[in-house]
């Protein structure tokens, strides 16, 4: 069989693709159940992706970074999510959340002291963005930095941070107050051991279980001026930047889960018999399987299209959204076809079905709501009307 993607992929990404996907079978797929049962962080896990080199895919070797592009973390997140989210989506945040604004926006200082130790995985990164009363509406931050004496005291609180339990670093967005004039959104970074830094327990999820994912509190936190990543009114545009080539990194997230429901399913439909046949011989099956294996392709396309436009340096606000919000409802479709097909047995813990749709849902809701992406599309096309 021919495949489609060779059009994007070159042989370092297919060699890169048979690593991570032999890696993943055999040493997290056999851990994922428990994982998932037990809500346990996948530690071991994350120390021989880090010995894999996978941890800095995409940053520079001259910060210790895999040297590699985006399509390649798009092809180690993928693979990964086939068979453990949780694990996937610590890998994703830690790189695409944790790392990526430091890549992107900080000094050759600041590059040279986290970086190489982000991209080691010897240091994990968390991304603090999401506030109990600023969800979607990001901008509208409460946290405040107020800079005094050549540091800033902070004072609030980010909920939802993904890592934040685990992490040696975390970048965090704030409102910057100086000679008490507002200065506008910056982005700020503290280390985990400081005095007024405290994290709440692990929250209770859905899914992601092994994803350690709490509430981060600022008291009266103090931490050098220096610790801020370009100007203190950029943070906004910067975390604009950030989720914007992070929804390609989650949109590879949604895409494993795609094909992990639509590969039980298949092998569920031919093996199962009903009737004197196998399920899959029946149409009302053997279609609901057509049209996943065809919404997977076209959820390919626009993932890894997303991924090689930003690897060549084009605008990529519309095509993440795309890729993003396609992904997302799609894994809820396939893991909710998936379960049907299974029966009574897609309830079933054993079954990892019910596991994939668990893990589908937040994809809807993390890194911009679907009703988010939208708004983005919308406005990109109707804004190309005016050329």
């Amino acid at each position: 069989m021919v495949d489609s993607h060779n059009i994007y992929f070159n042989e370092e990404h297919l060699l890169l693709r048979k690593m991570v996907r032999e890696f993943s079978n055999e040493e997290l797929k056999p851990l994922a159940q428990d994982i998932d049962k037990n809500s346990t962080f996948p530690k071991e896990s994350i120390k021989k992706i880090a010995d894999l080199g996978l941890m800095g895919i995409p940053w520079s070797e001259e910060y210790g970074g895999g040297g590699m592009d985006n399509l390649s973390l798009v092809i180690a997140i993928e693979e990964m999510a086939k068979v453990c989210v949780s694990t996937a989506v610590t890998v994703m945040a830690h790189t695409s959340l944790g790392s990526g604004p430091f890549a992107l926006f900080g000094s050759d200082k600041q590059k040279e002291k986290y970086l190489p130790k982000l991209s080691d995985g010897t240091m994990i990164g968390a991304f603090g963005l999401t506030e109990p009363n600023a969800g979607s509406d990001a901008g509208n931050t409460q946290t405040t930095a107020v800079l005094k004496d050549g540091k800033f005291i902070v004072n609030g609180q980010k909920v939802f941070c993904t890592n934040a339990g685990v992490a040696g670093v975390i970048i965090f967005t704030s409102k910057i107050v100086e000679d008490g004039e507002d200065k506008g959104i910056g982005a700020l970074y503290v280390d985990a051991n400081t005095k007024g830094l405290r994290f709440g327990e692990p929250e209770k999820k859905m899914g992601w279980k092994g994803s350690d994912t709490r509430s981060v509190y600022f008291d009266n936190m103090e931490i050098p001026a220096e610790h801020i990543l370009g100007k203190p009114d950029t943070g906004f545009k910067q975390f604009l930047k950030t989720l914007t080539g992070g929804r390609i990194s989650i949109s590879a997230l949604g895409l494993g889960i795609c094909e992990a429901g639509y590969q039980a399913a298949l092998k569920y439909a031919n093996e199962r018999d009903a009737f004197g046949r196998k399920i899959g011989d029946f149409q009302s099956i053997a279609f609901k399987l057509a049209d996943m294996a065809t919404q997977i392709e076209a959820a390919k396309h626009l993932v890894y299209h997303a991924a090689y436009l930003k690897d060549n340096g084009q605008d990529i606000i519309k095509e993440a959204a795309m890729a993003k919000l396609f992904t997302s409802e799609l894994a809820m479709n396939i893991t909710t076809e998936a379960i049907q097909i299974h029966g009574g047995y897609g309830y079933i813990r054993e079954y990892n079905v019910e596991r994939f749709f668990r893990d589908a849902k937040i994809l809807e809701i993390g890194e911009g709501t679907s009703e988010v992406q939208r708004i983005i599309i919308s406005r990109e096309i109707l804004k190309s009307l005016s050329y």
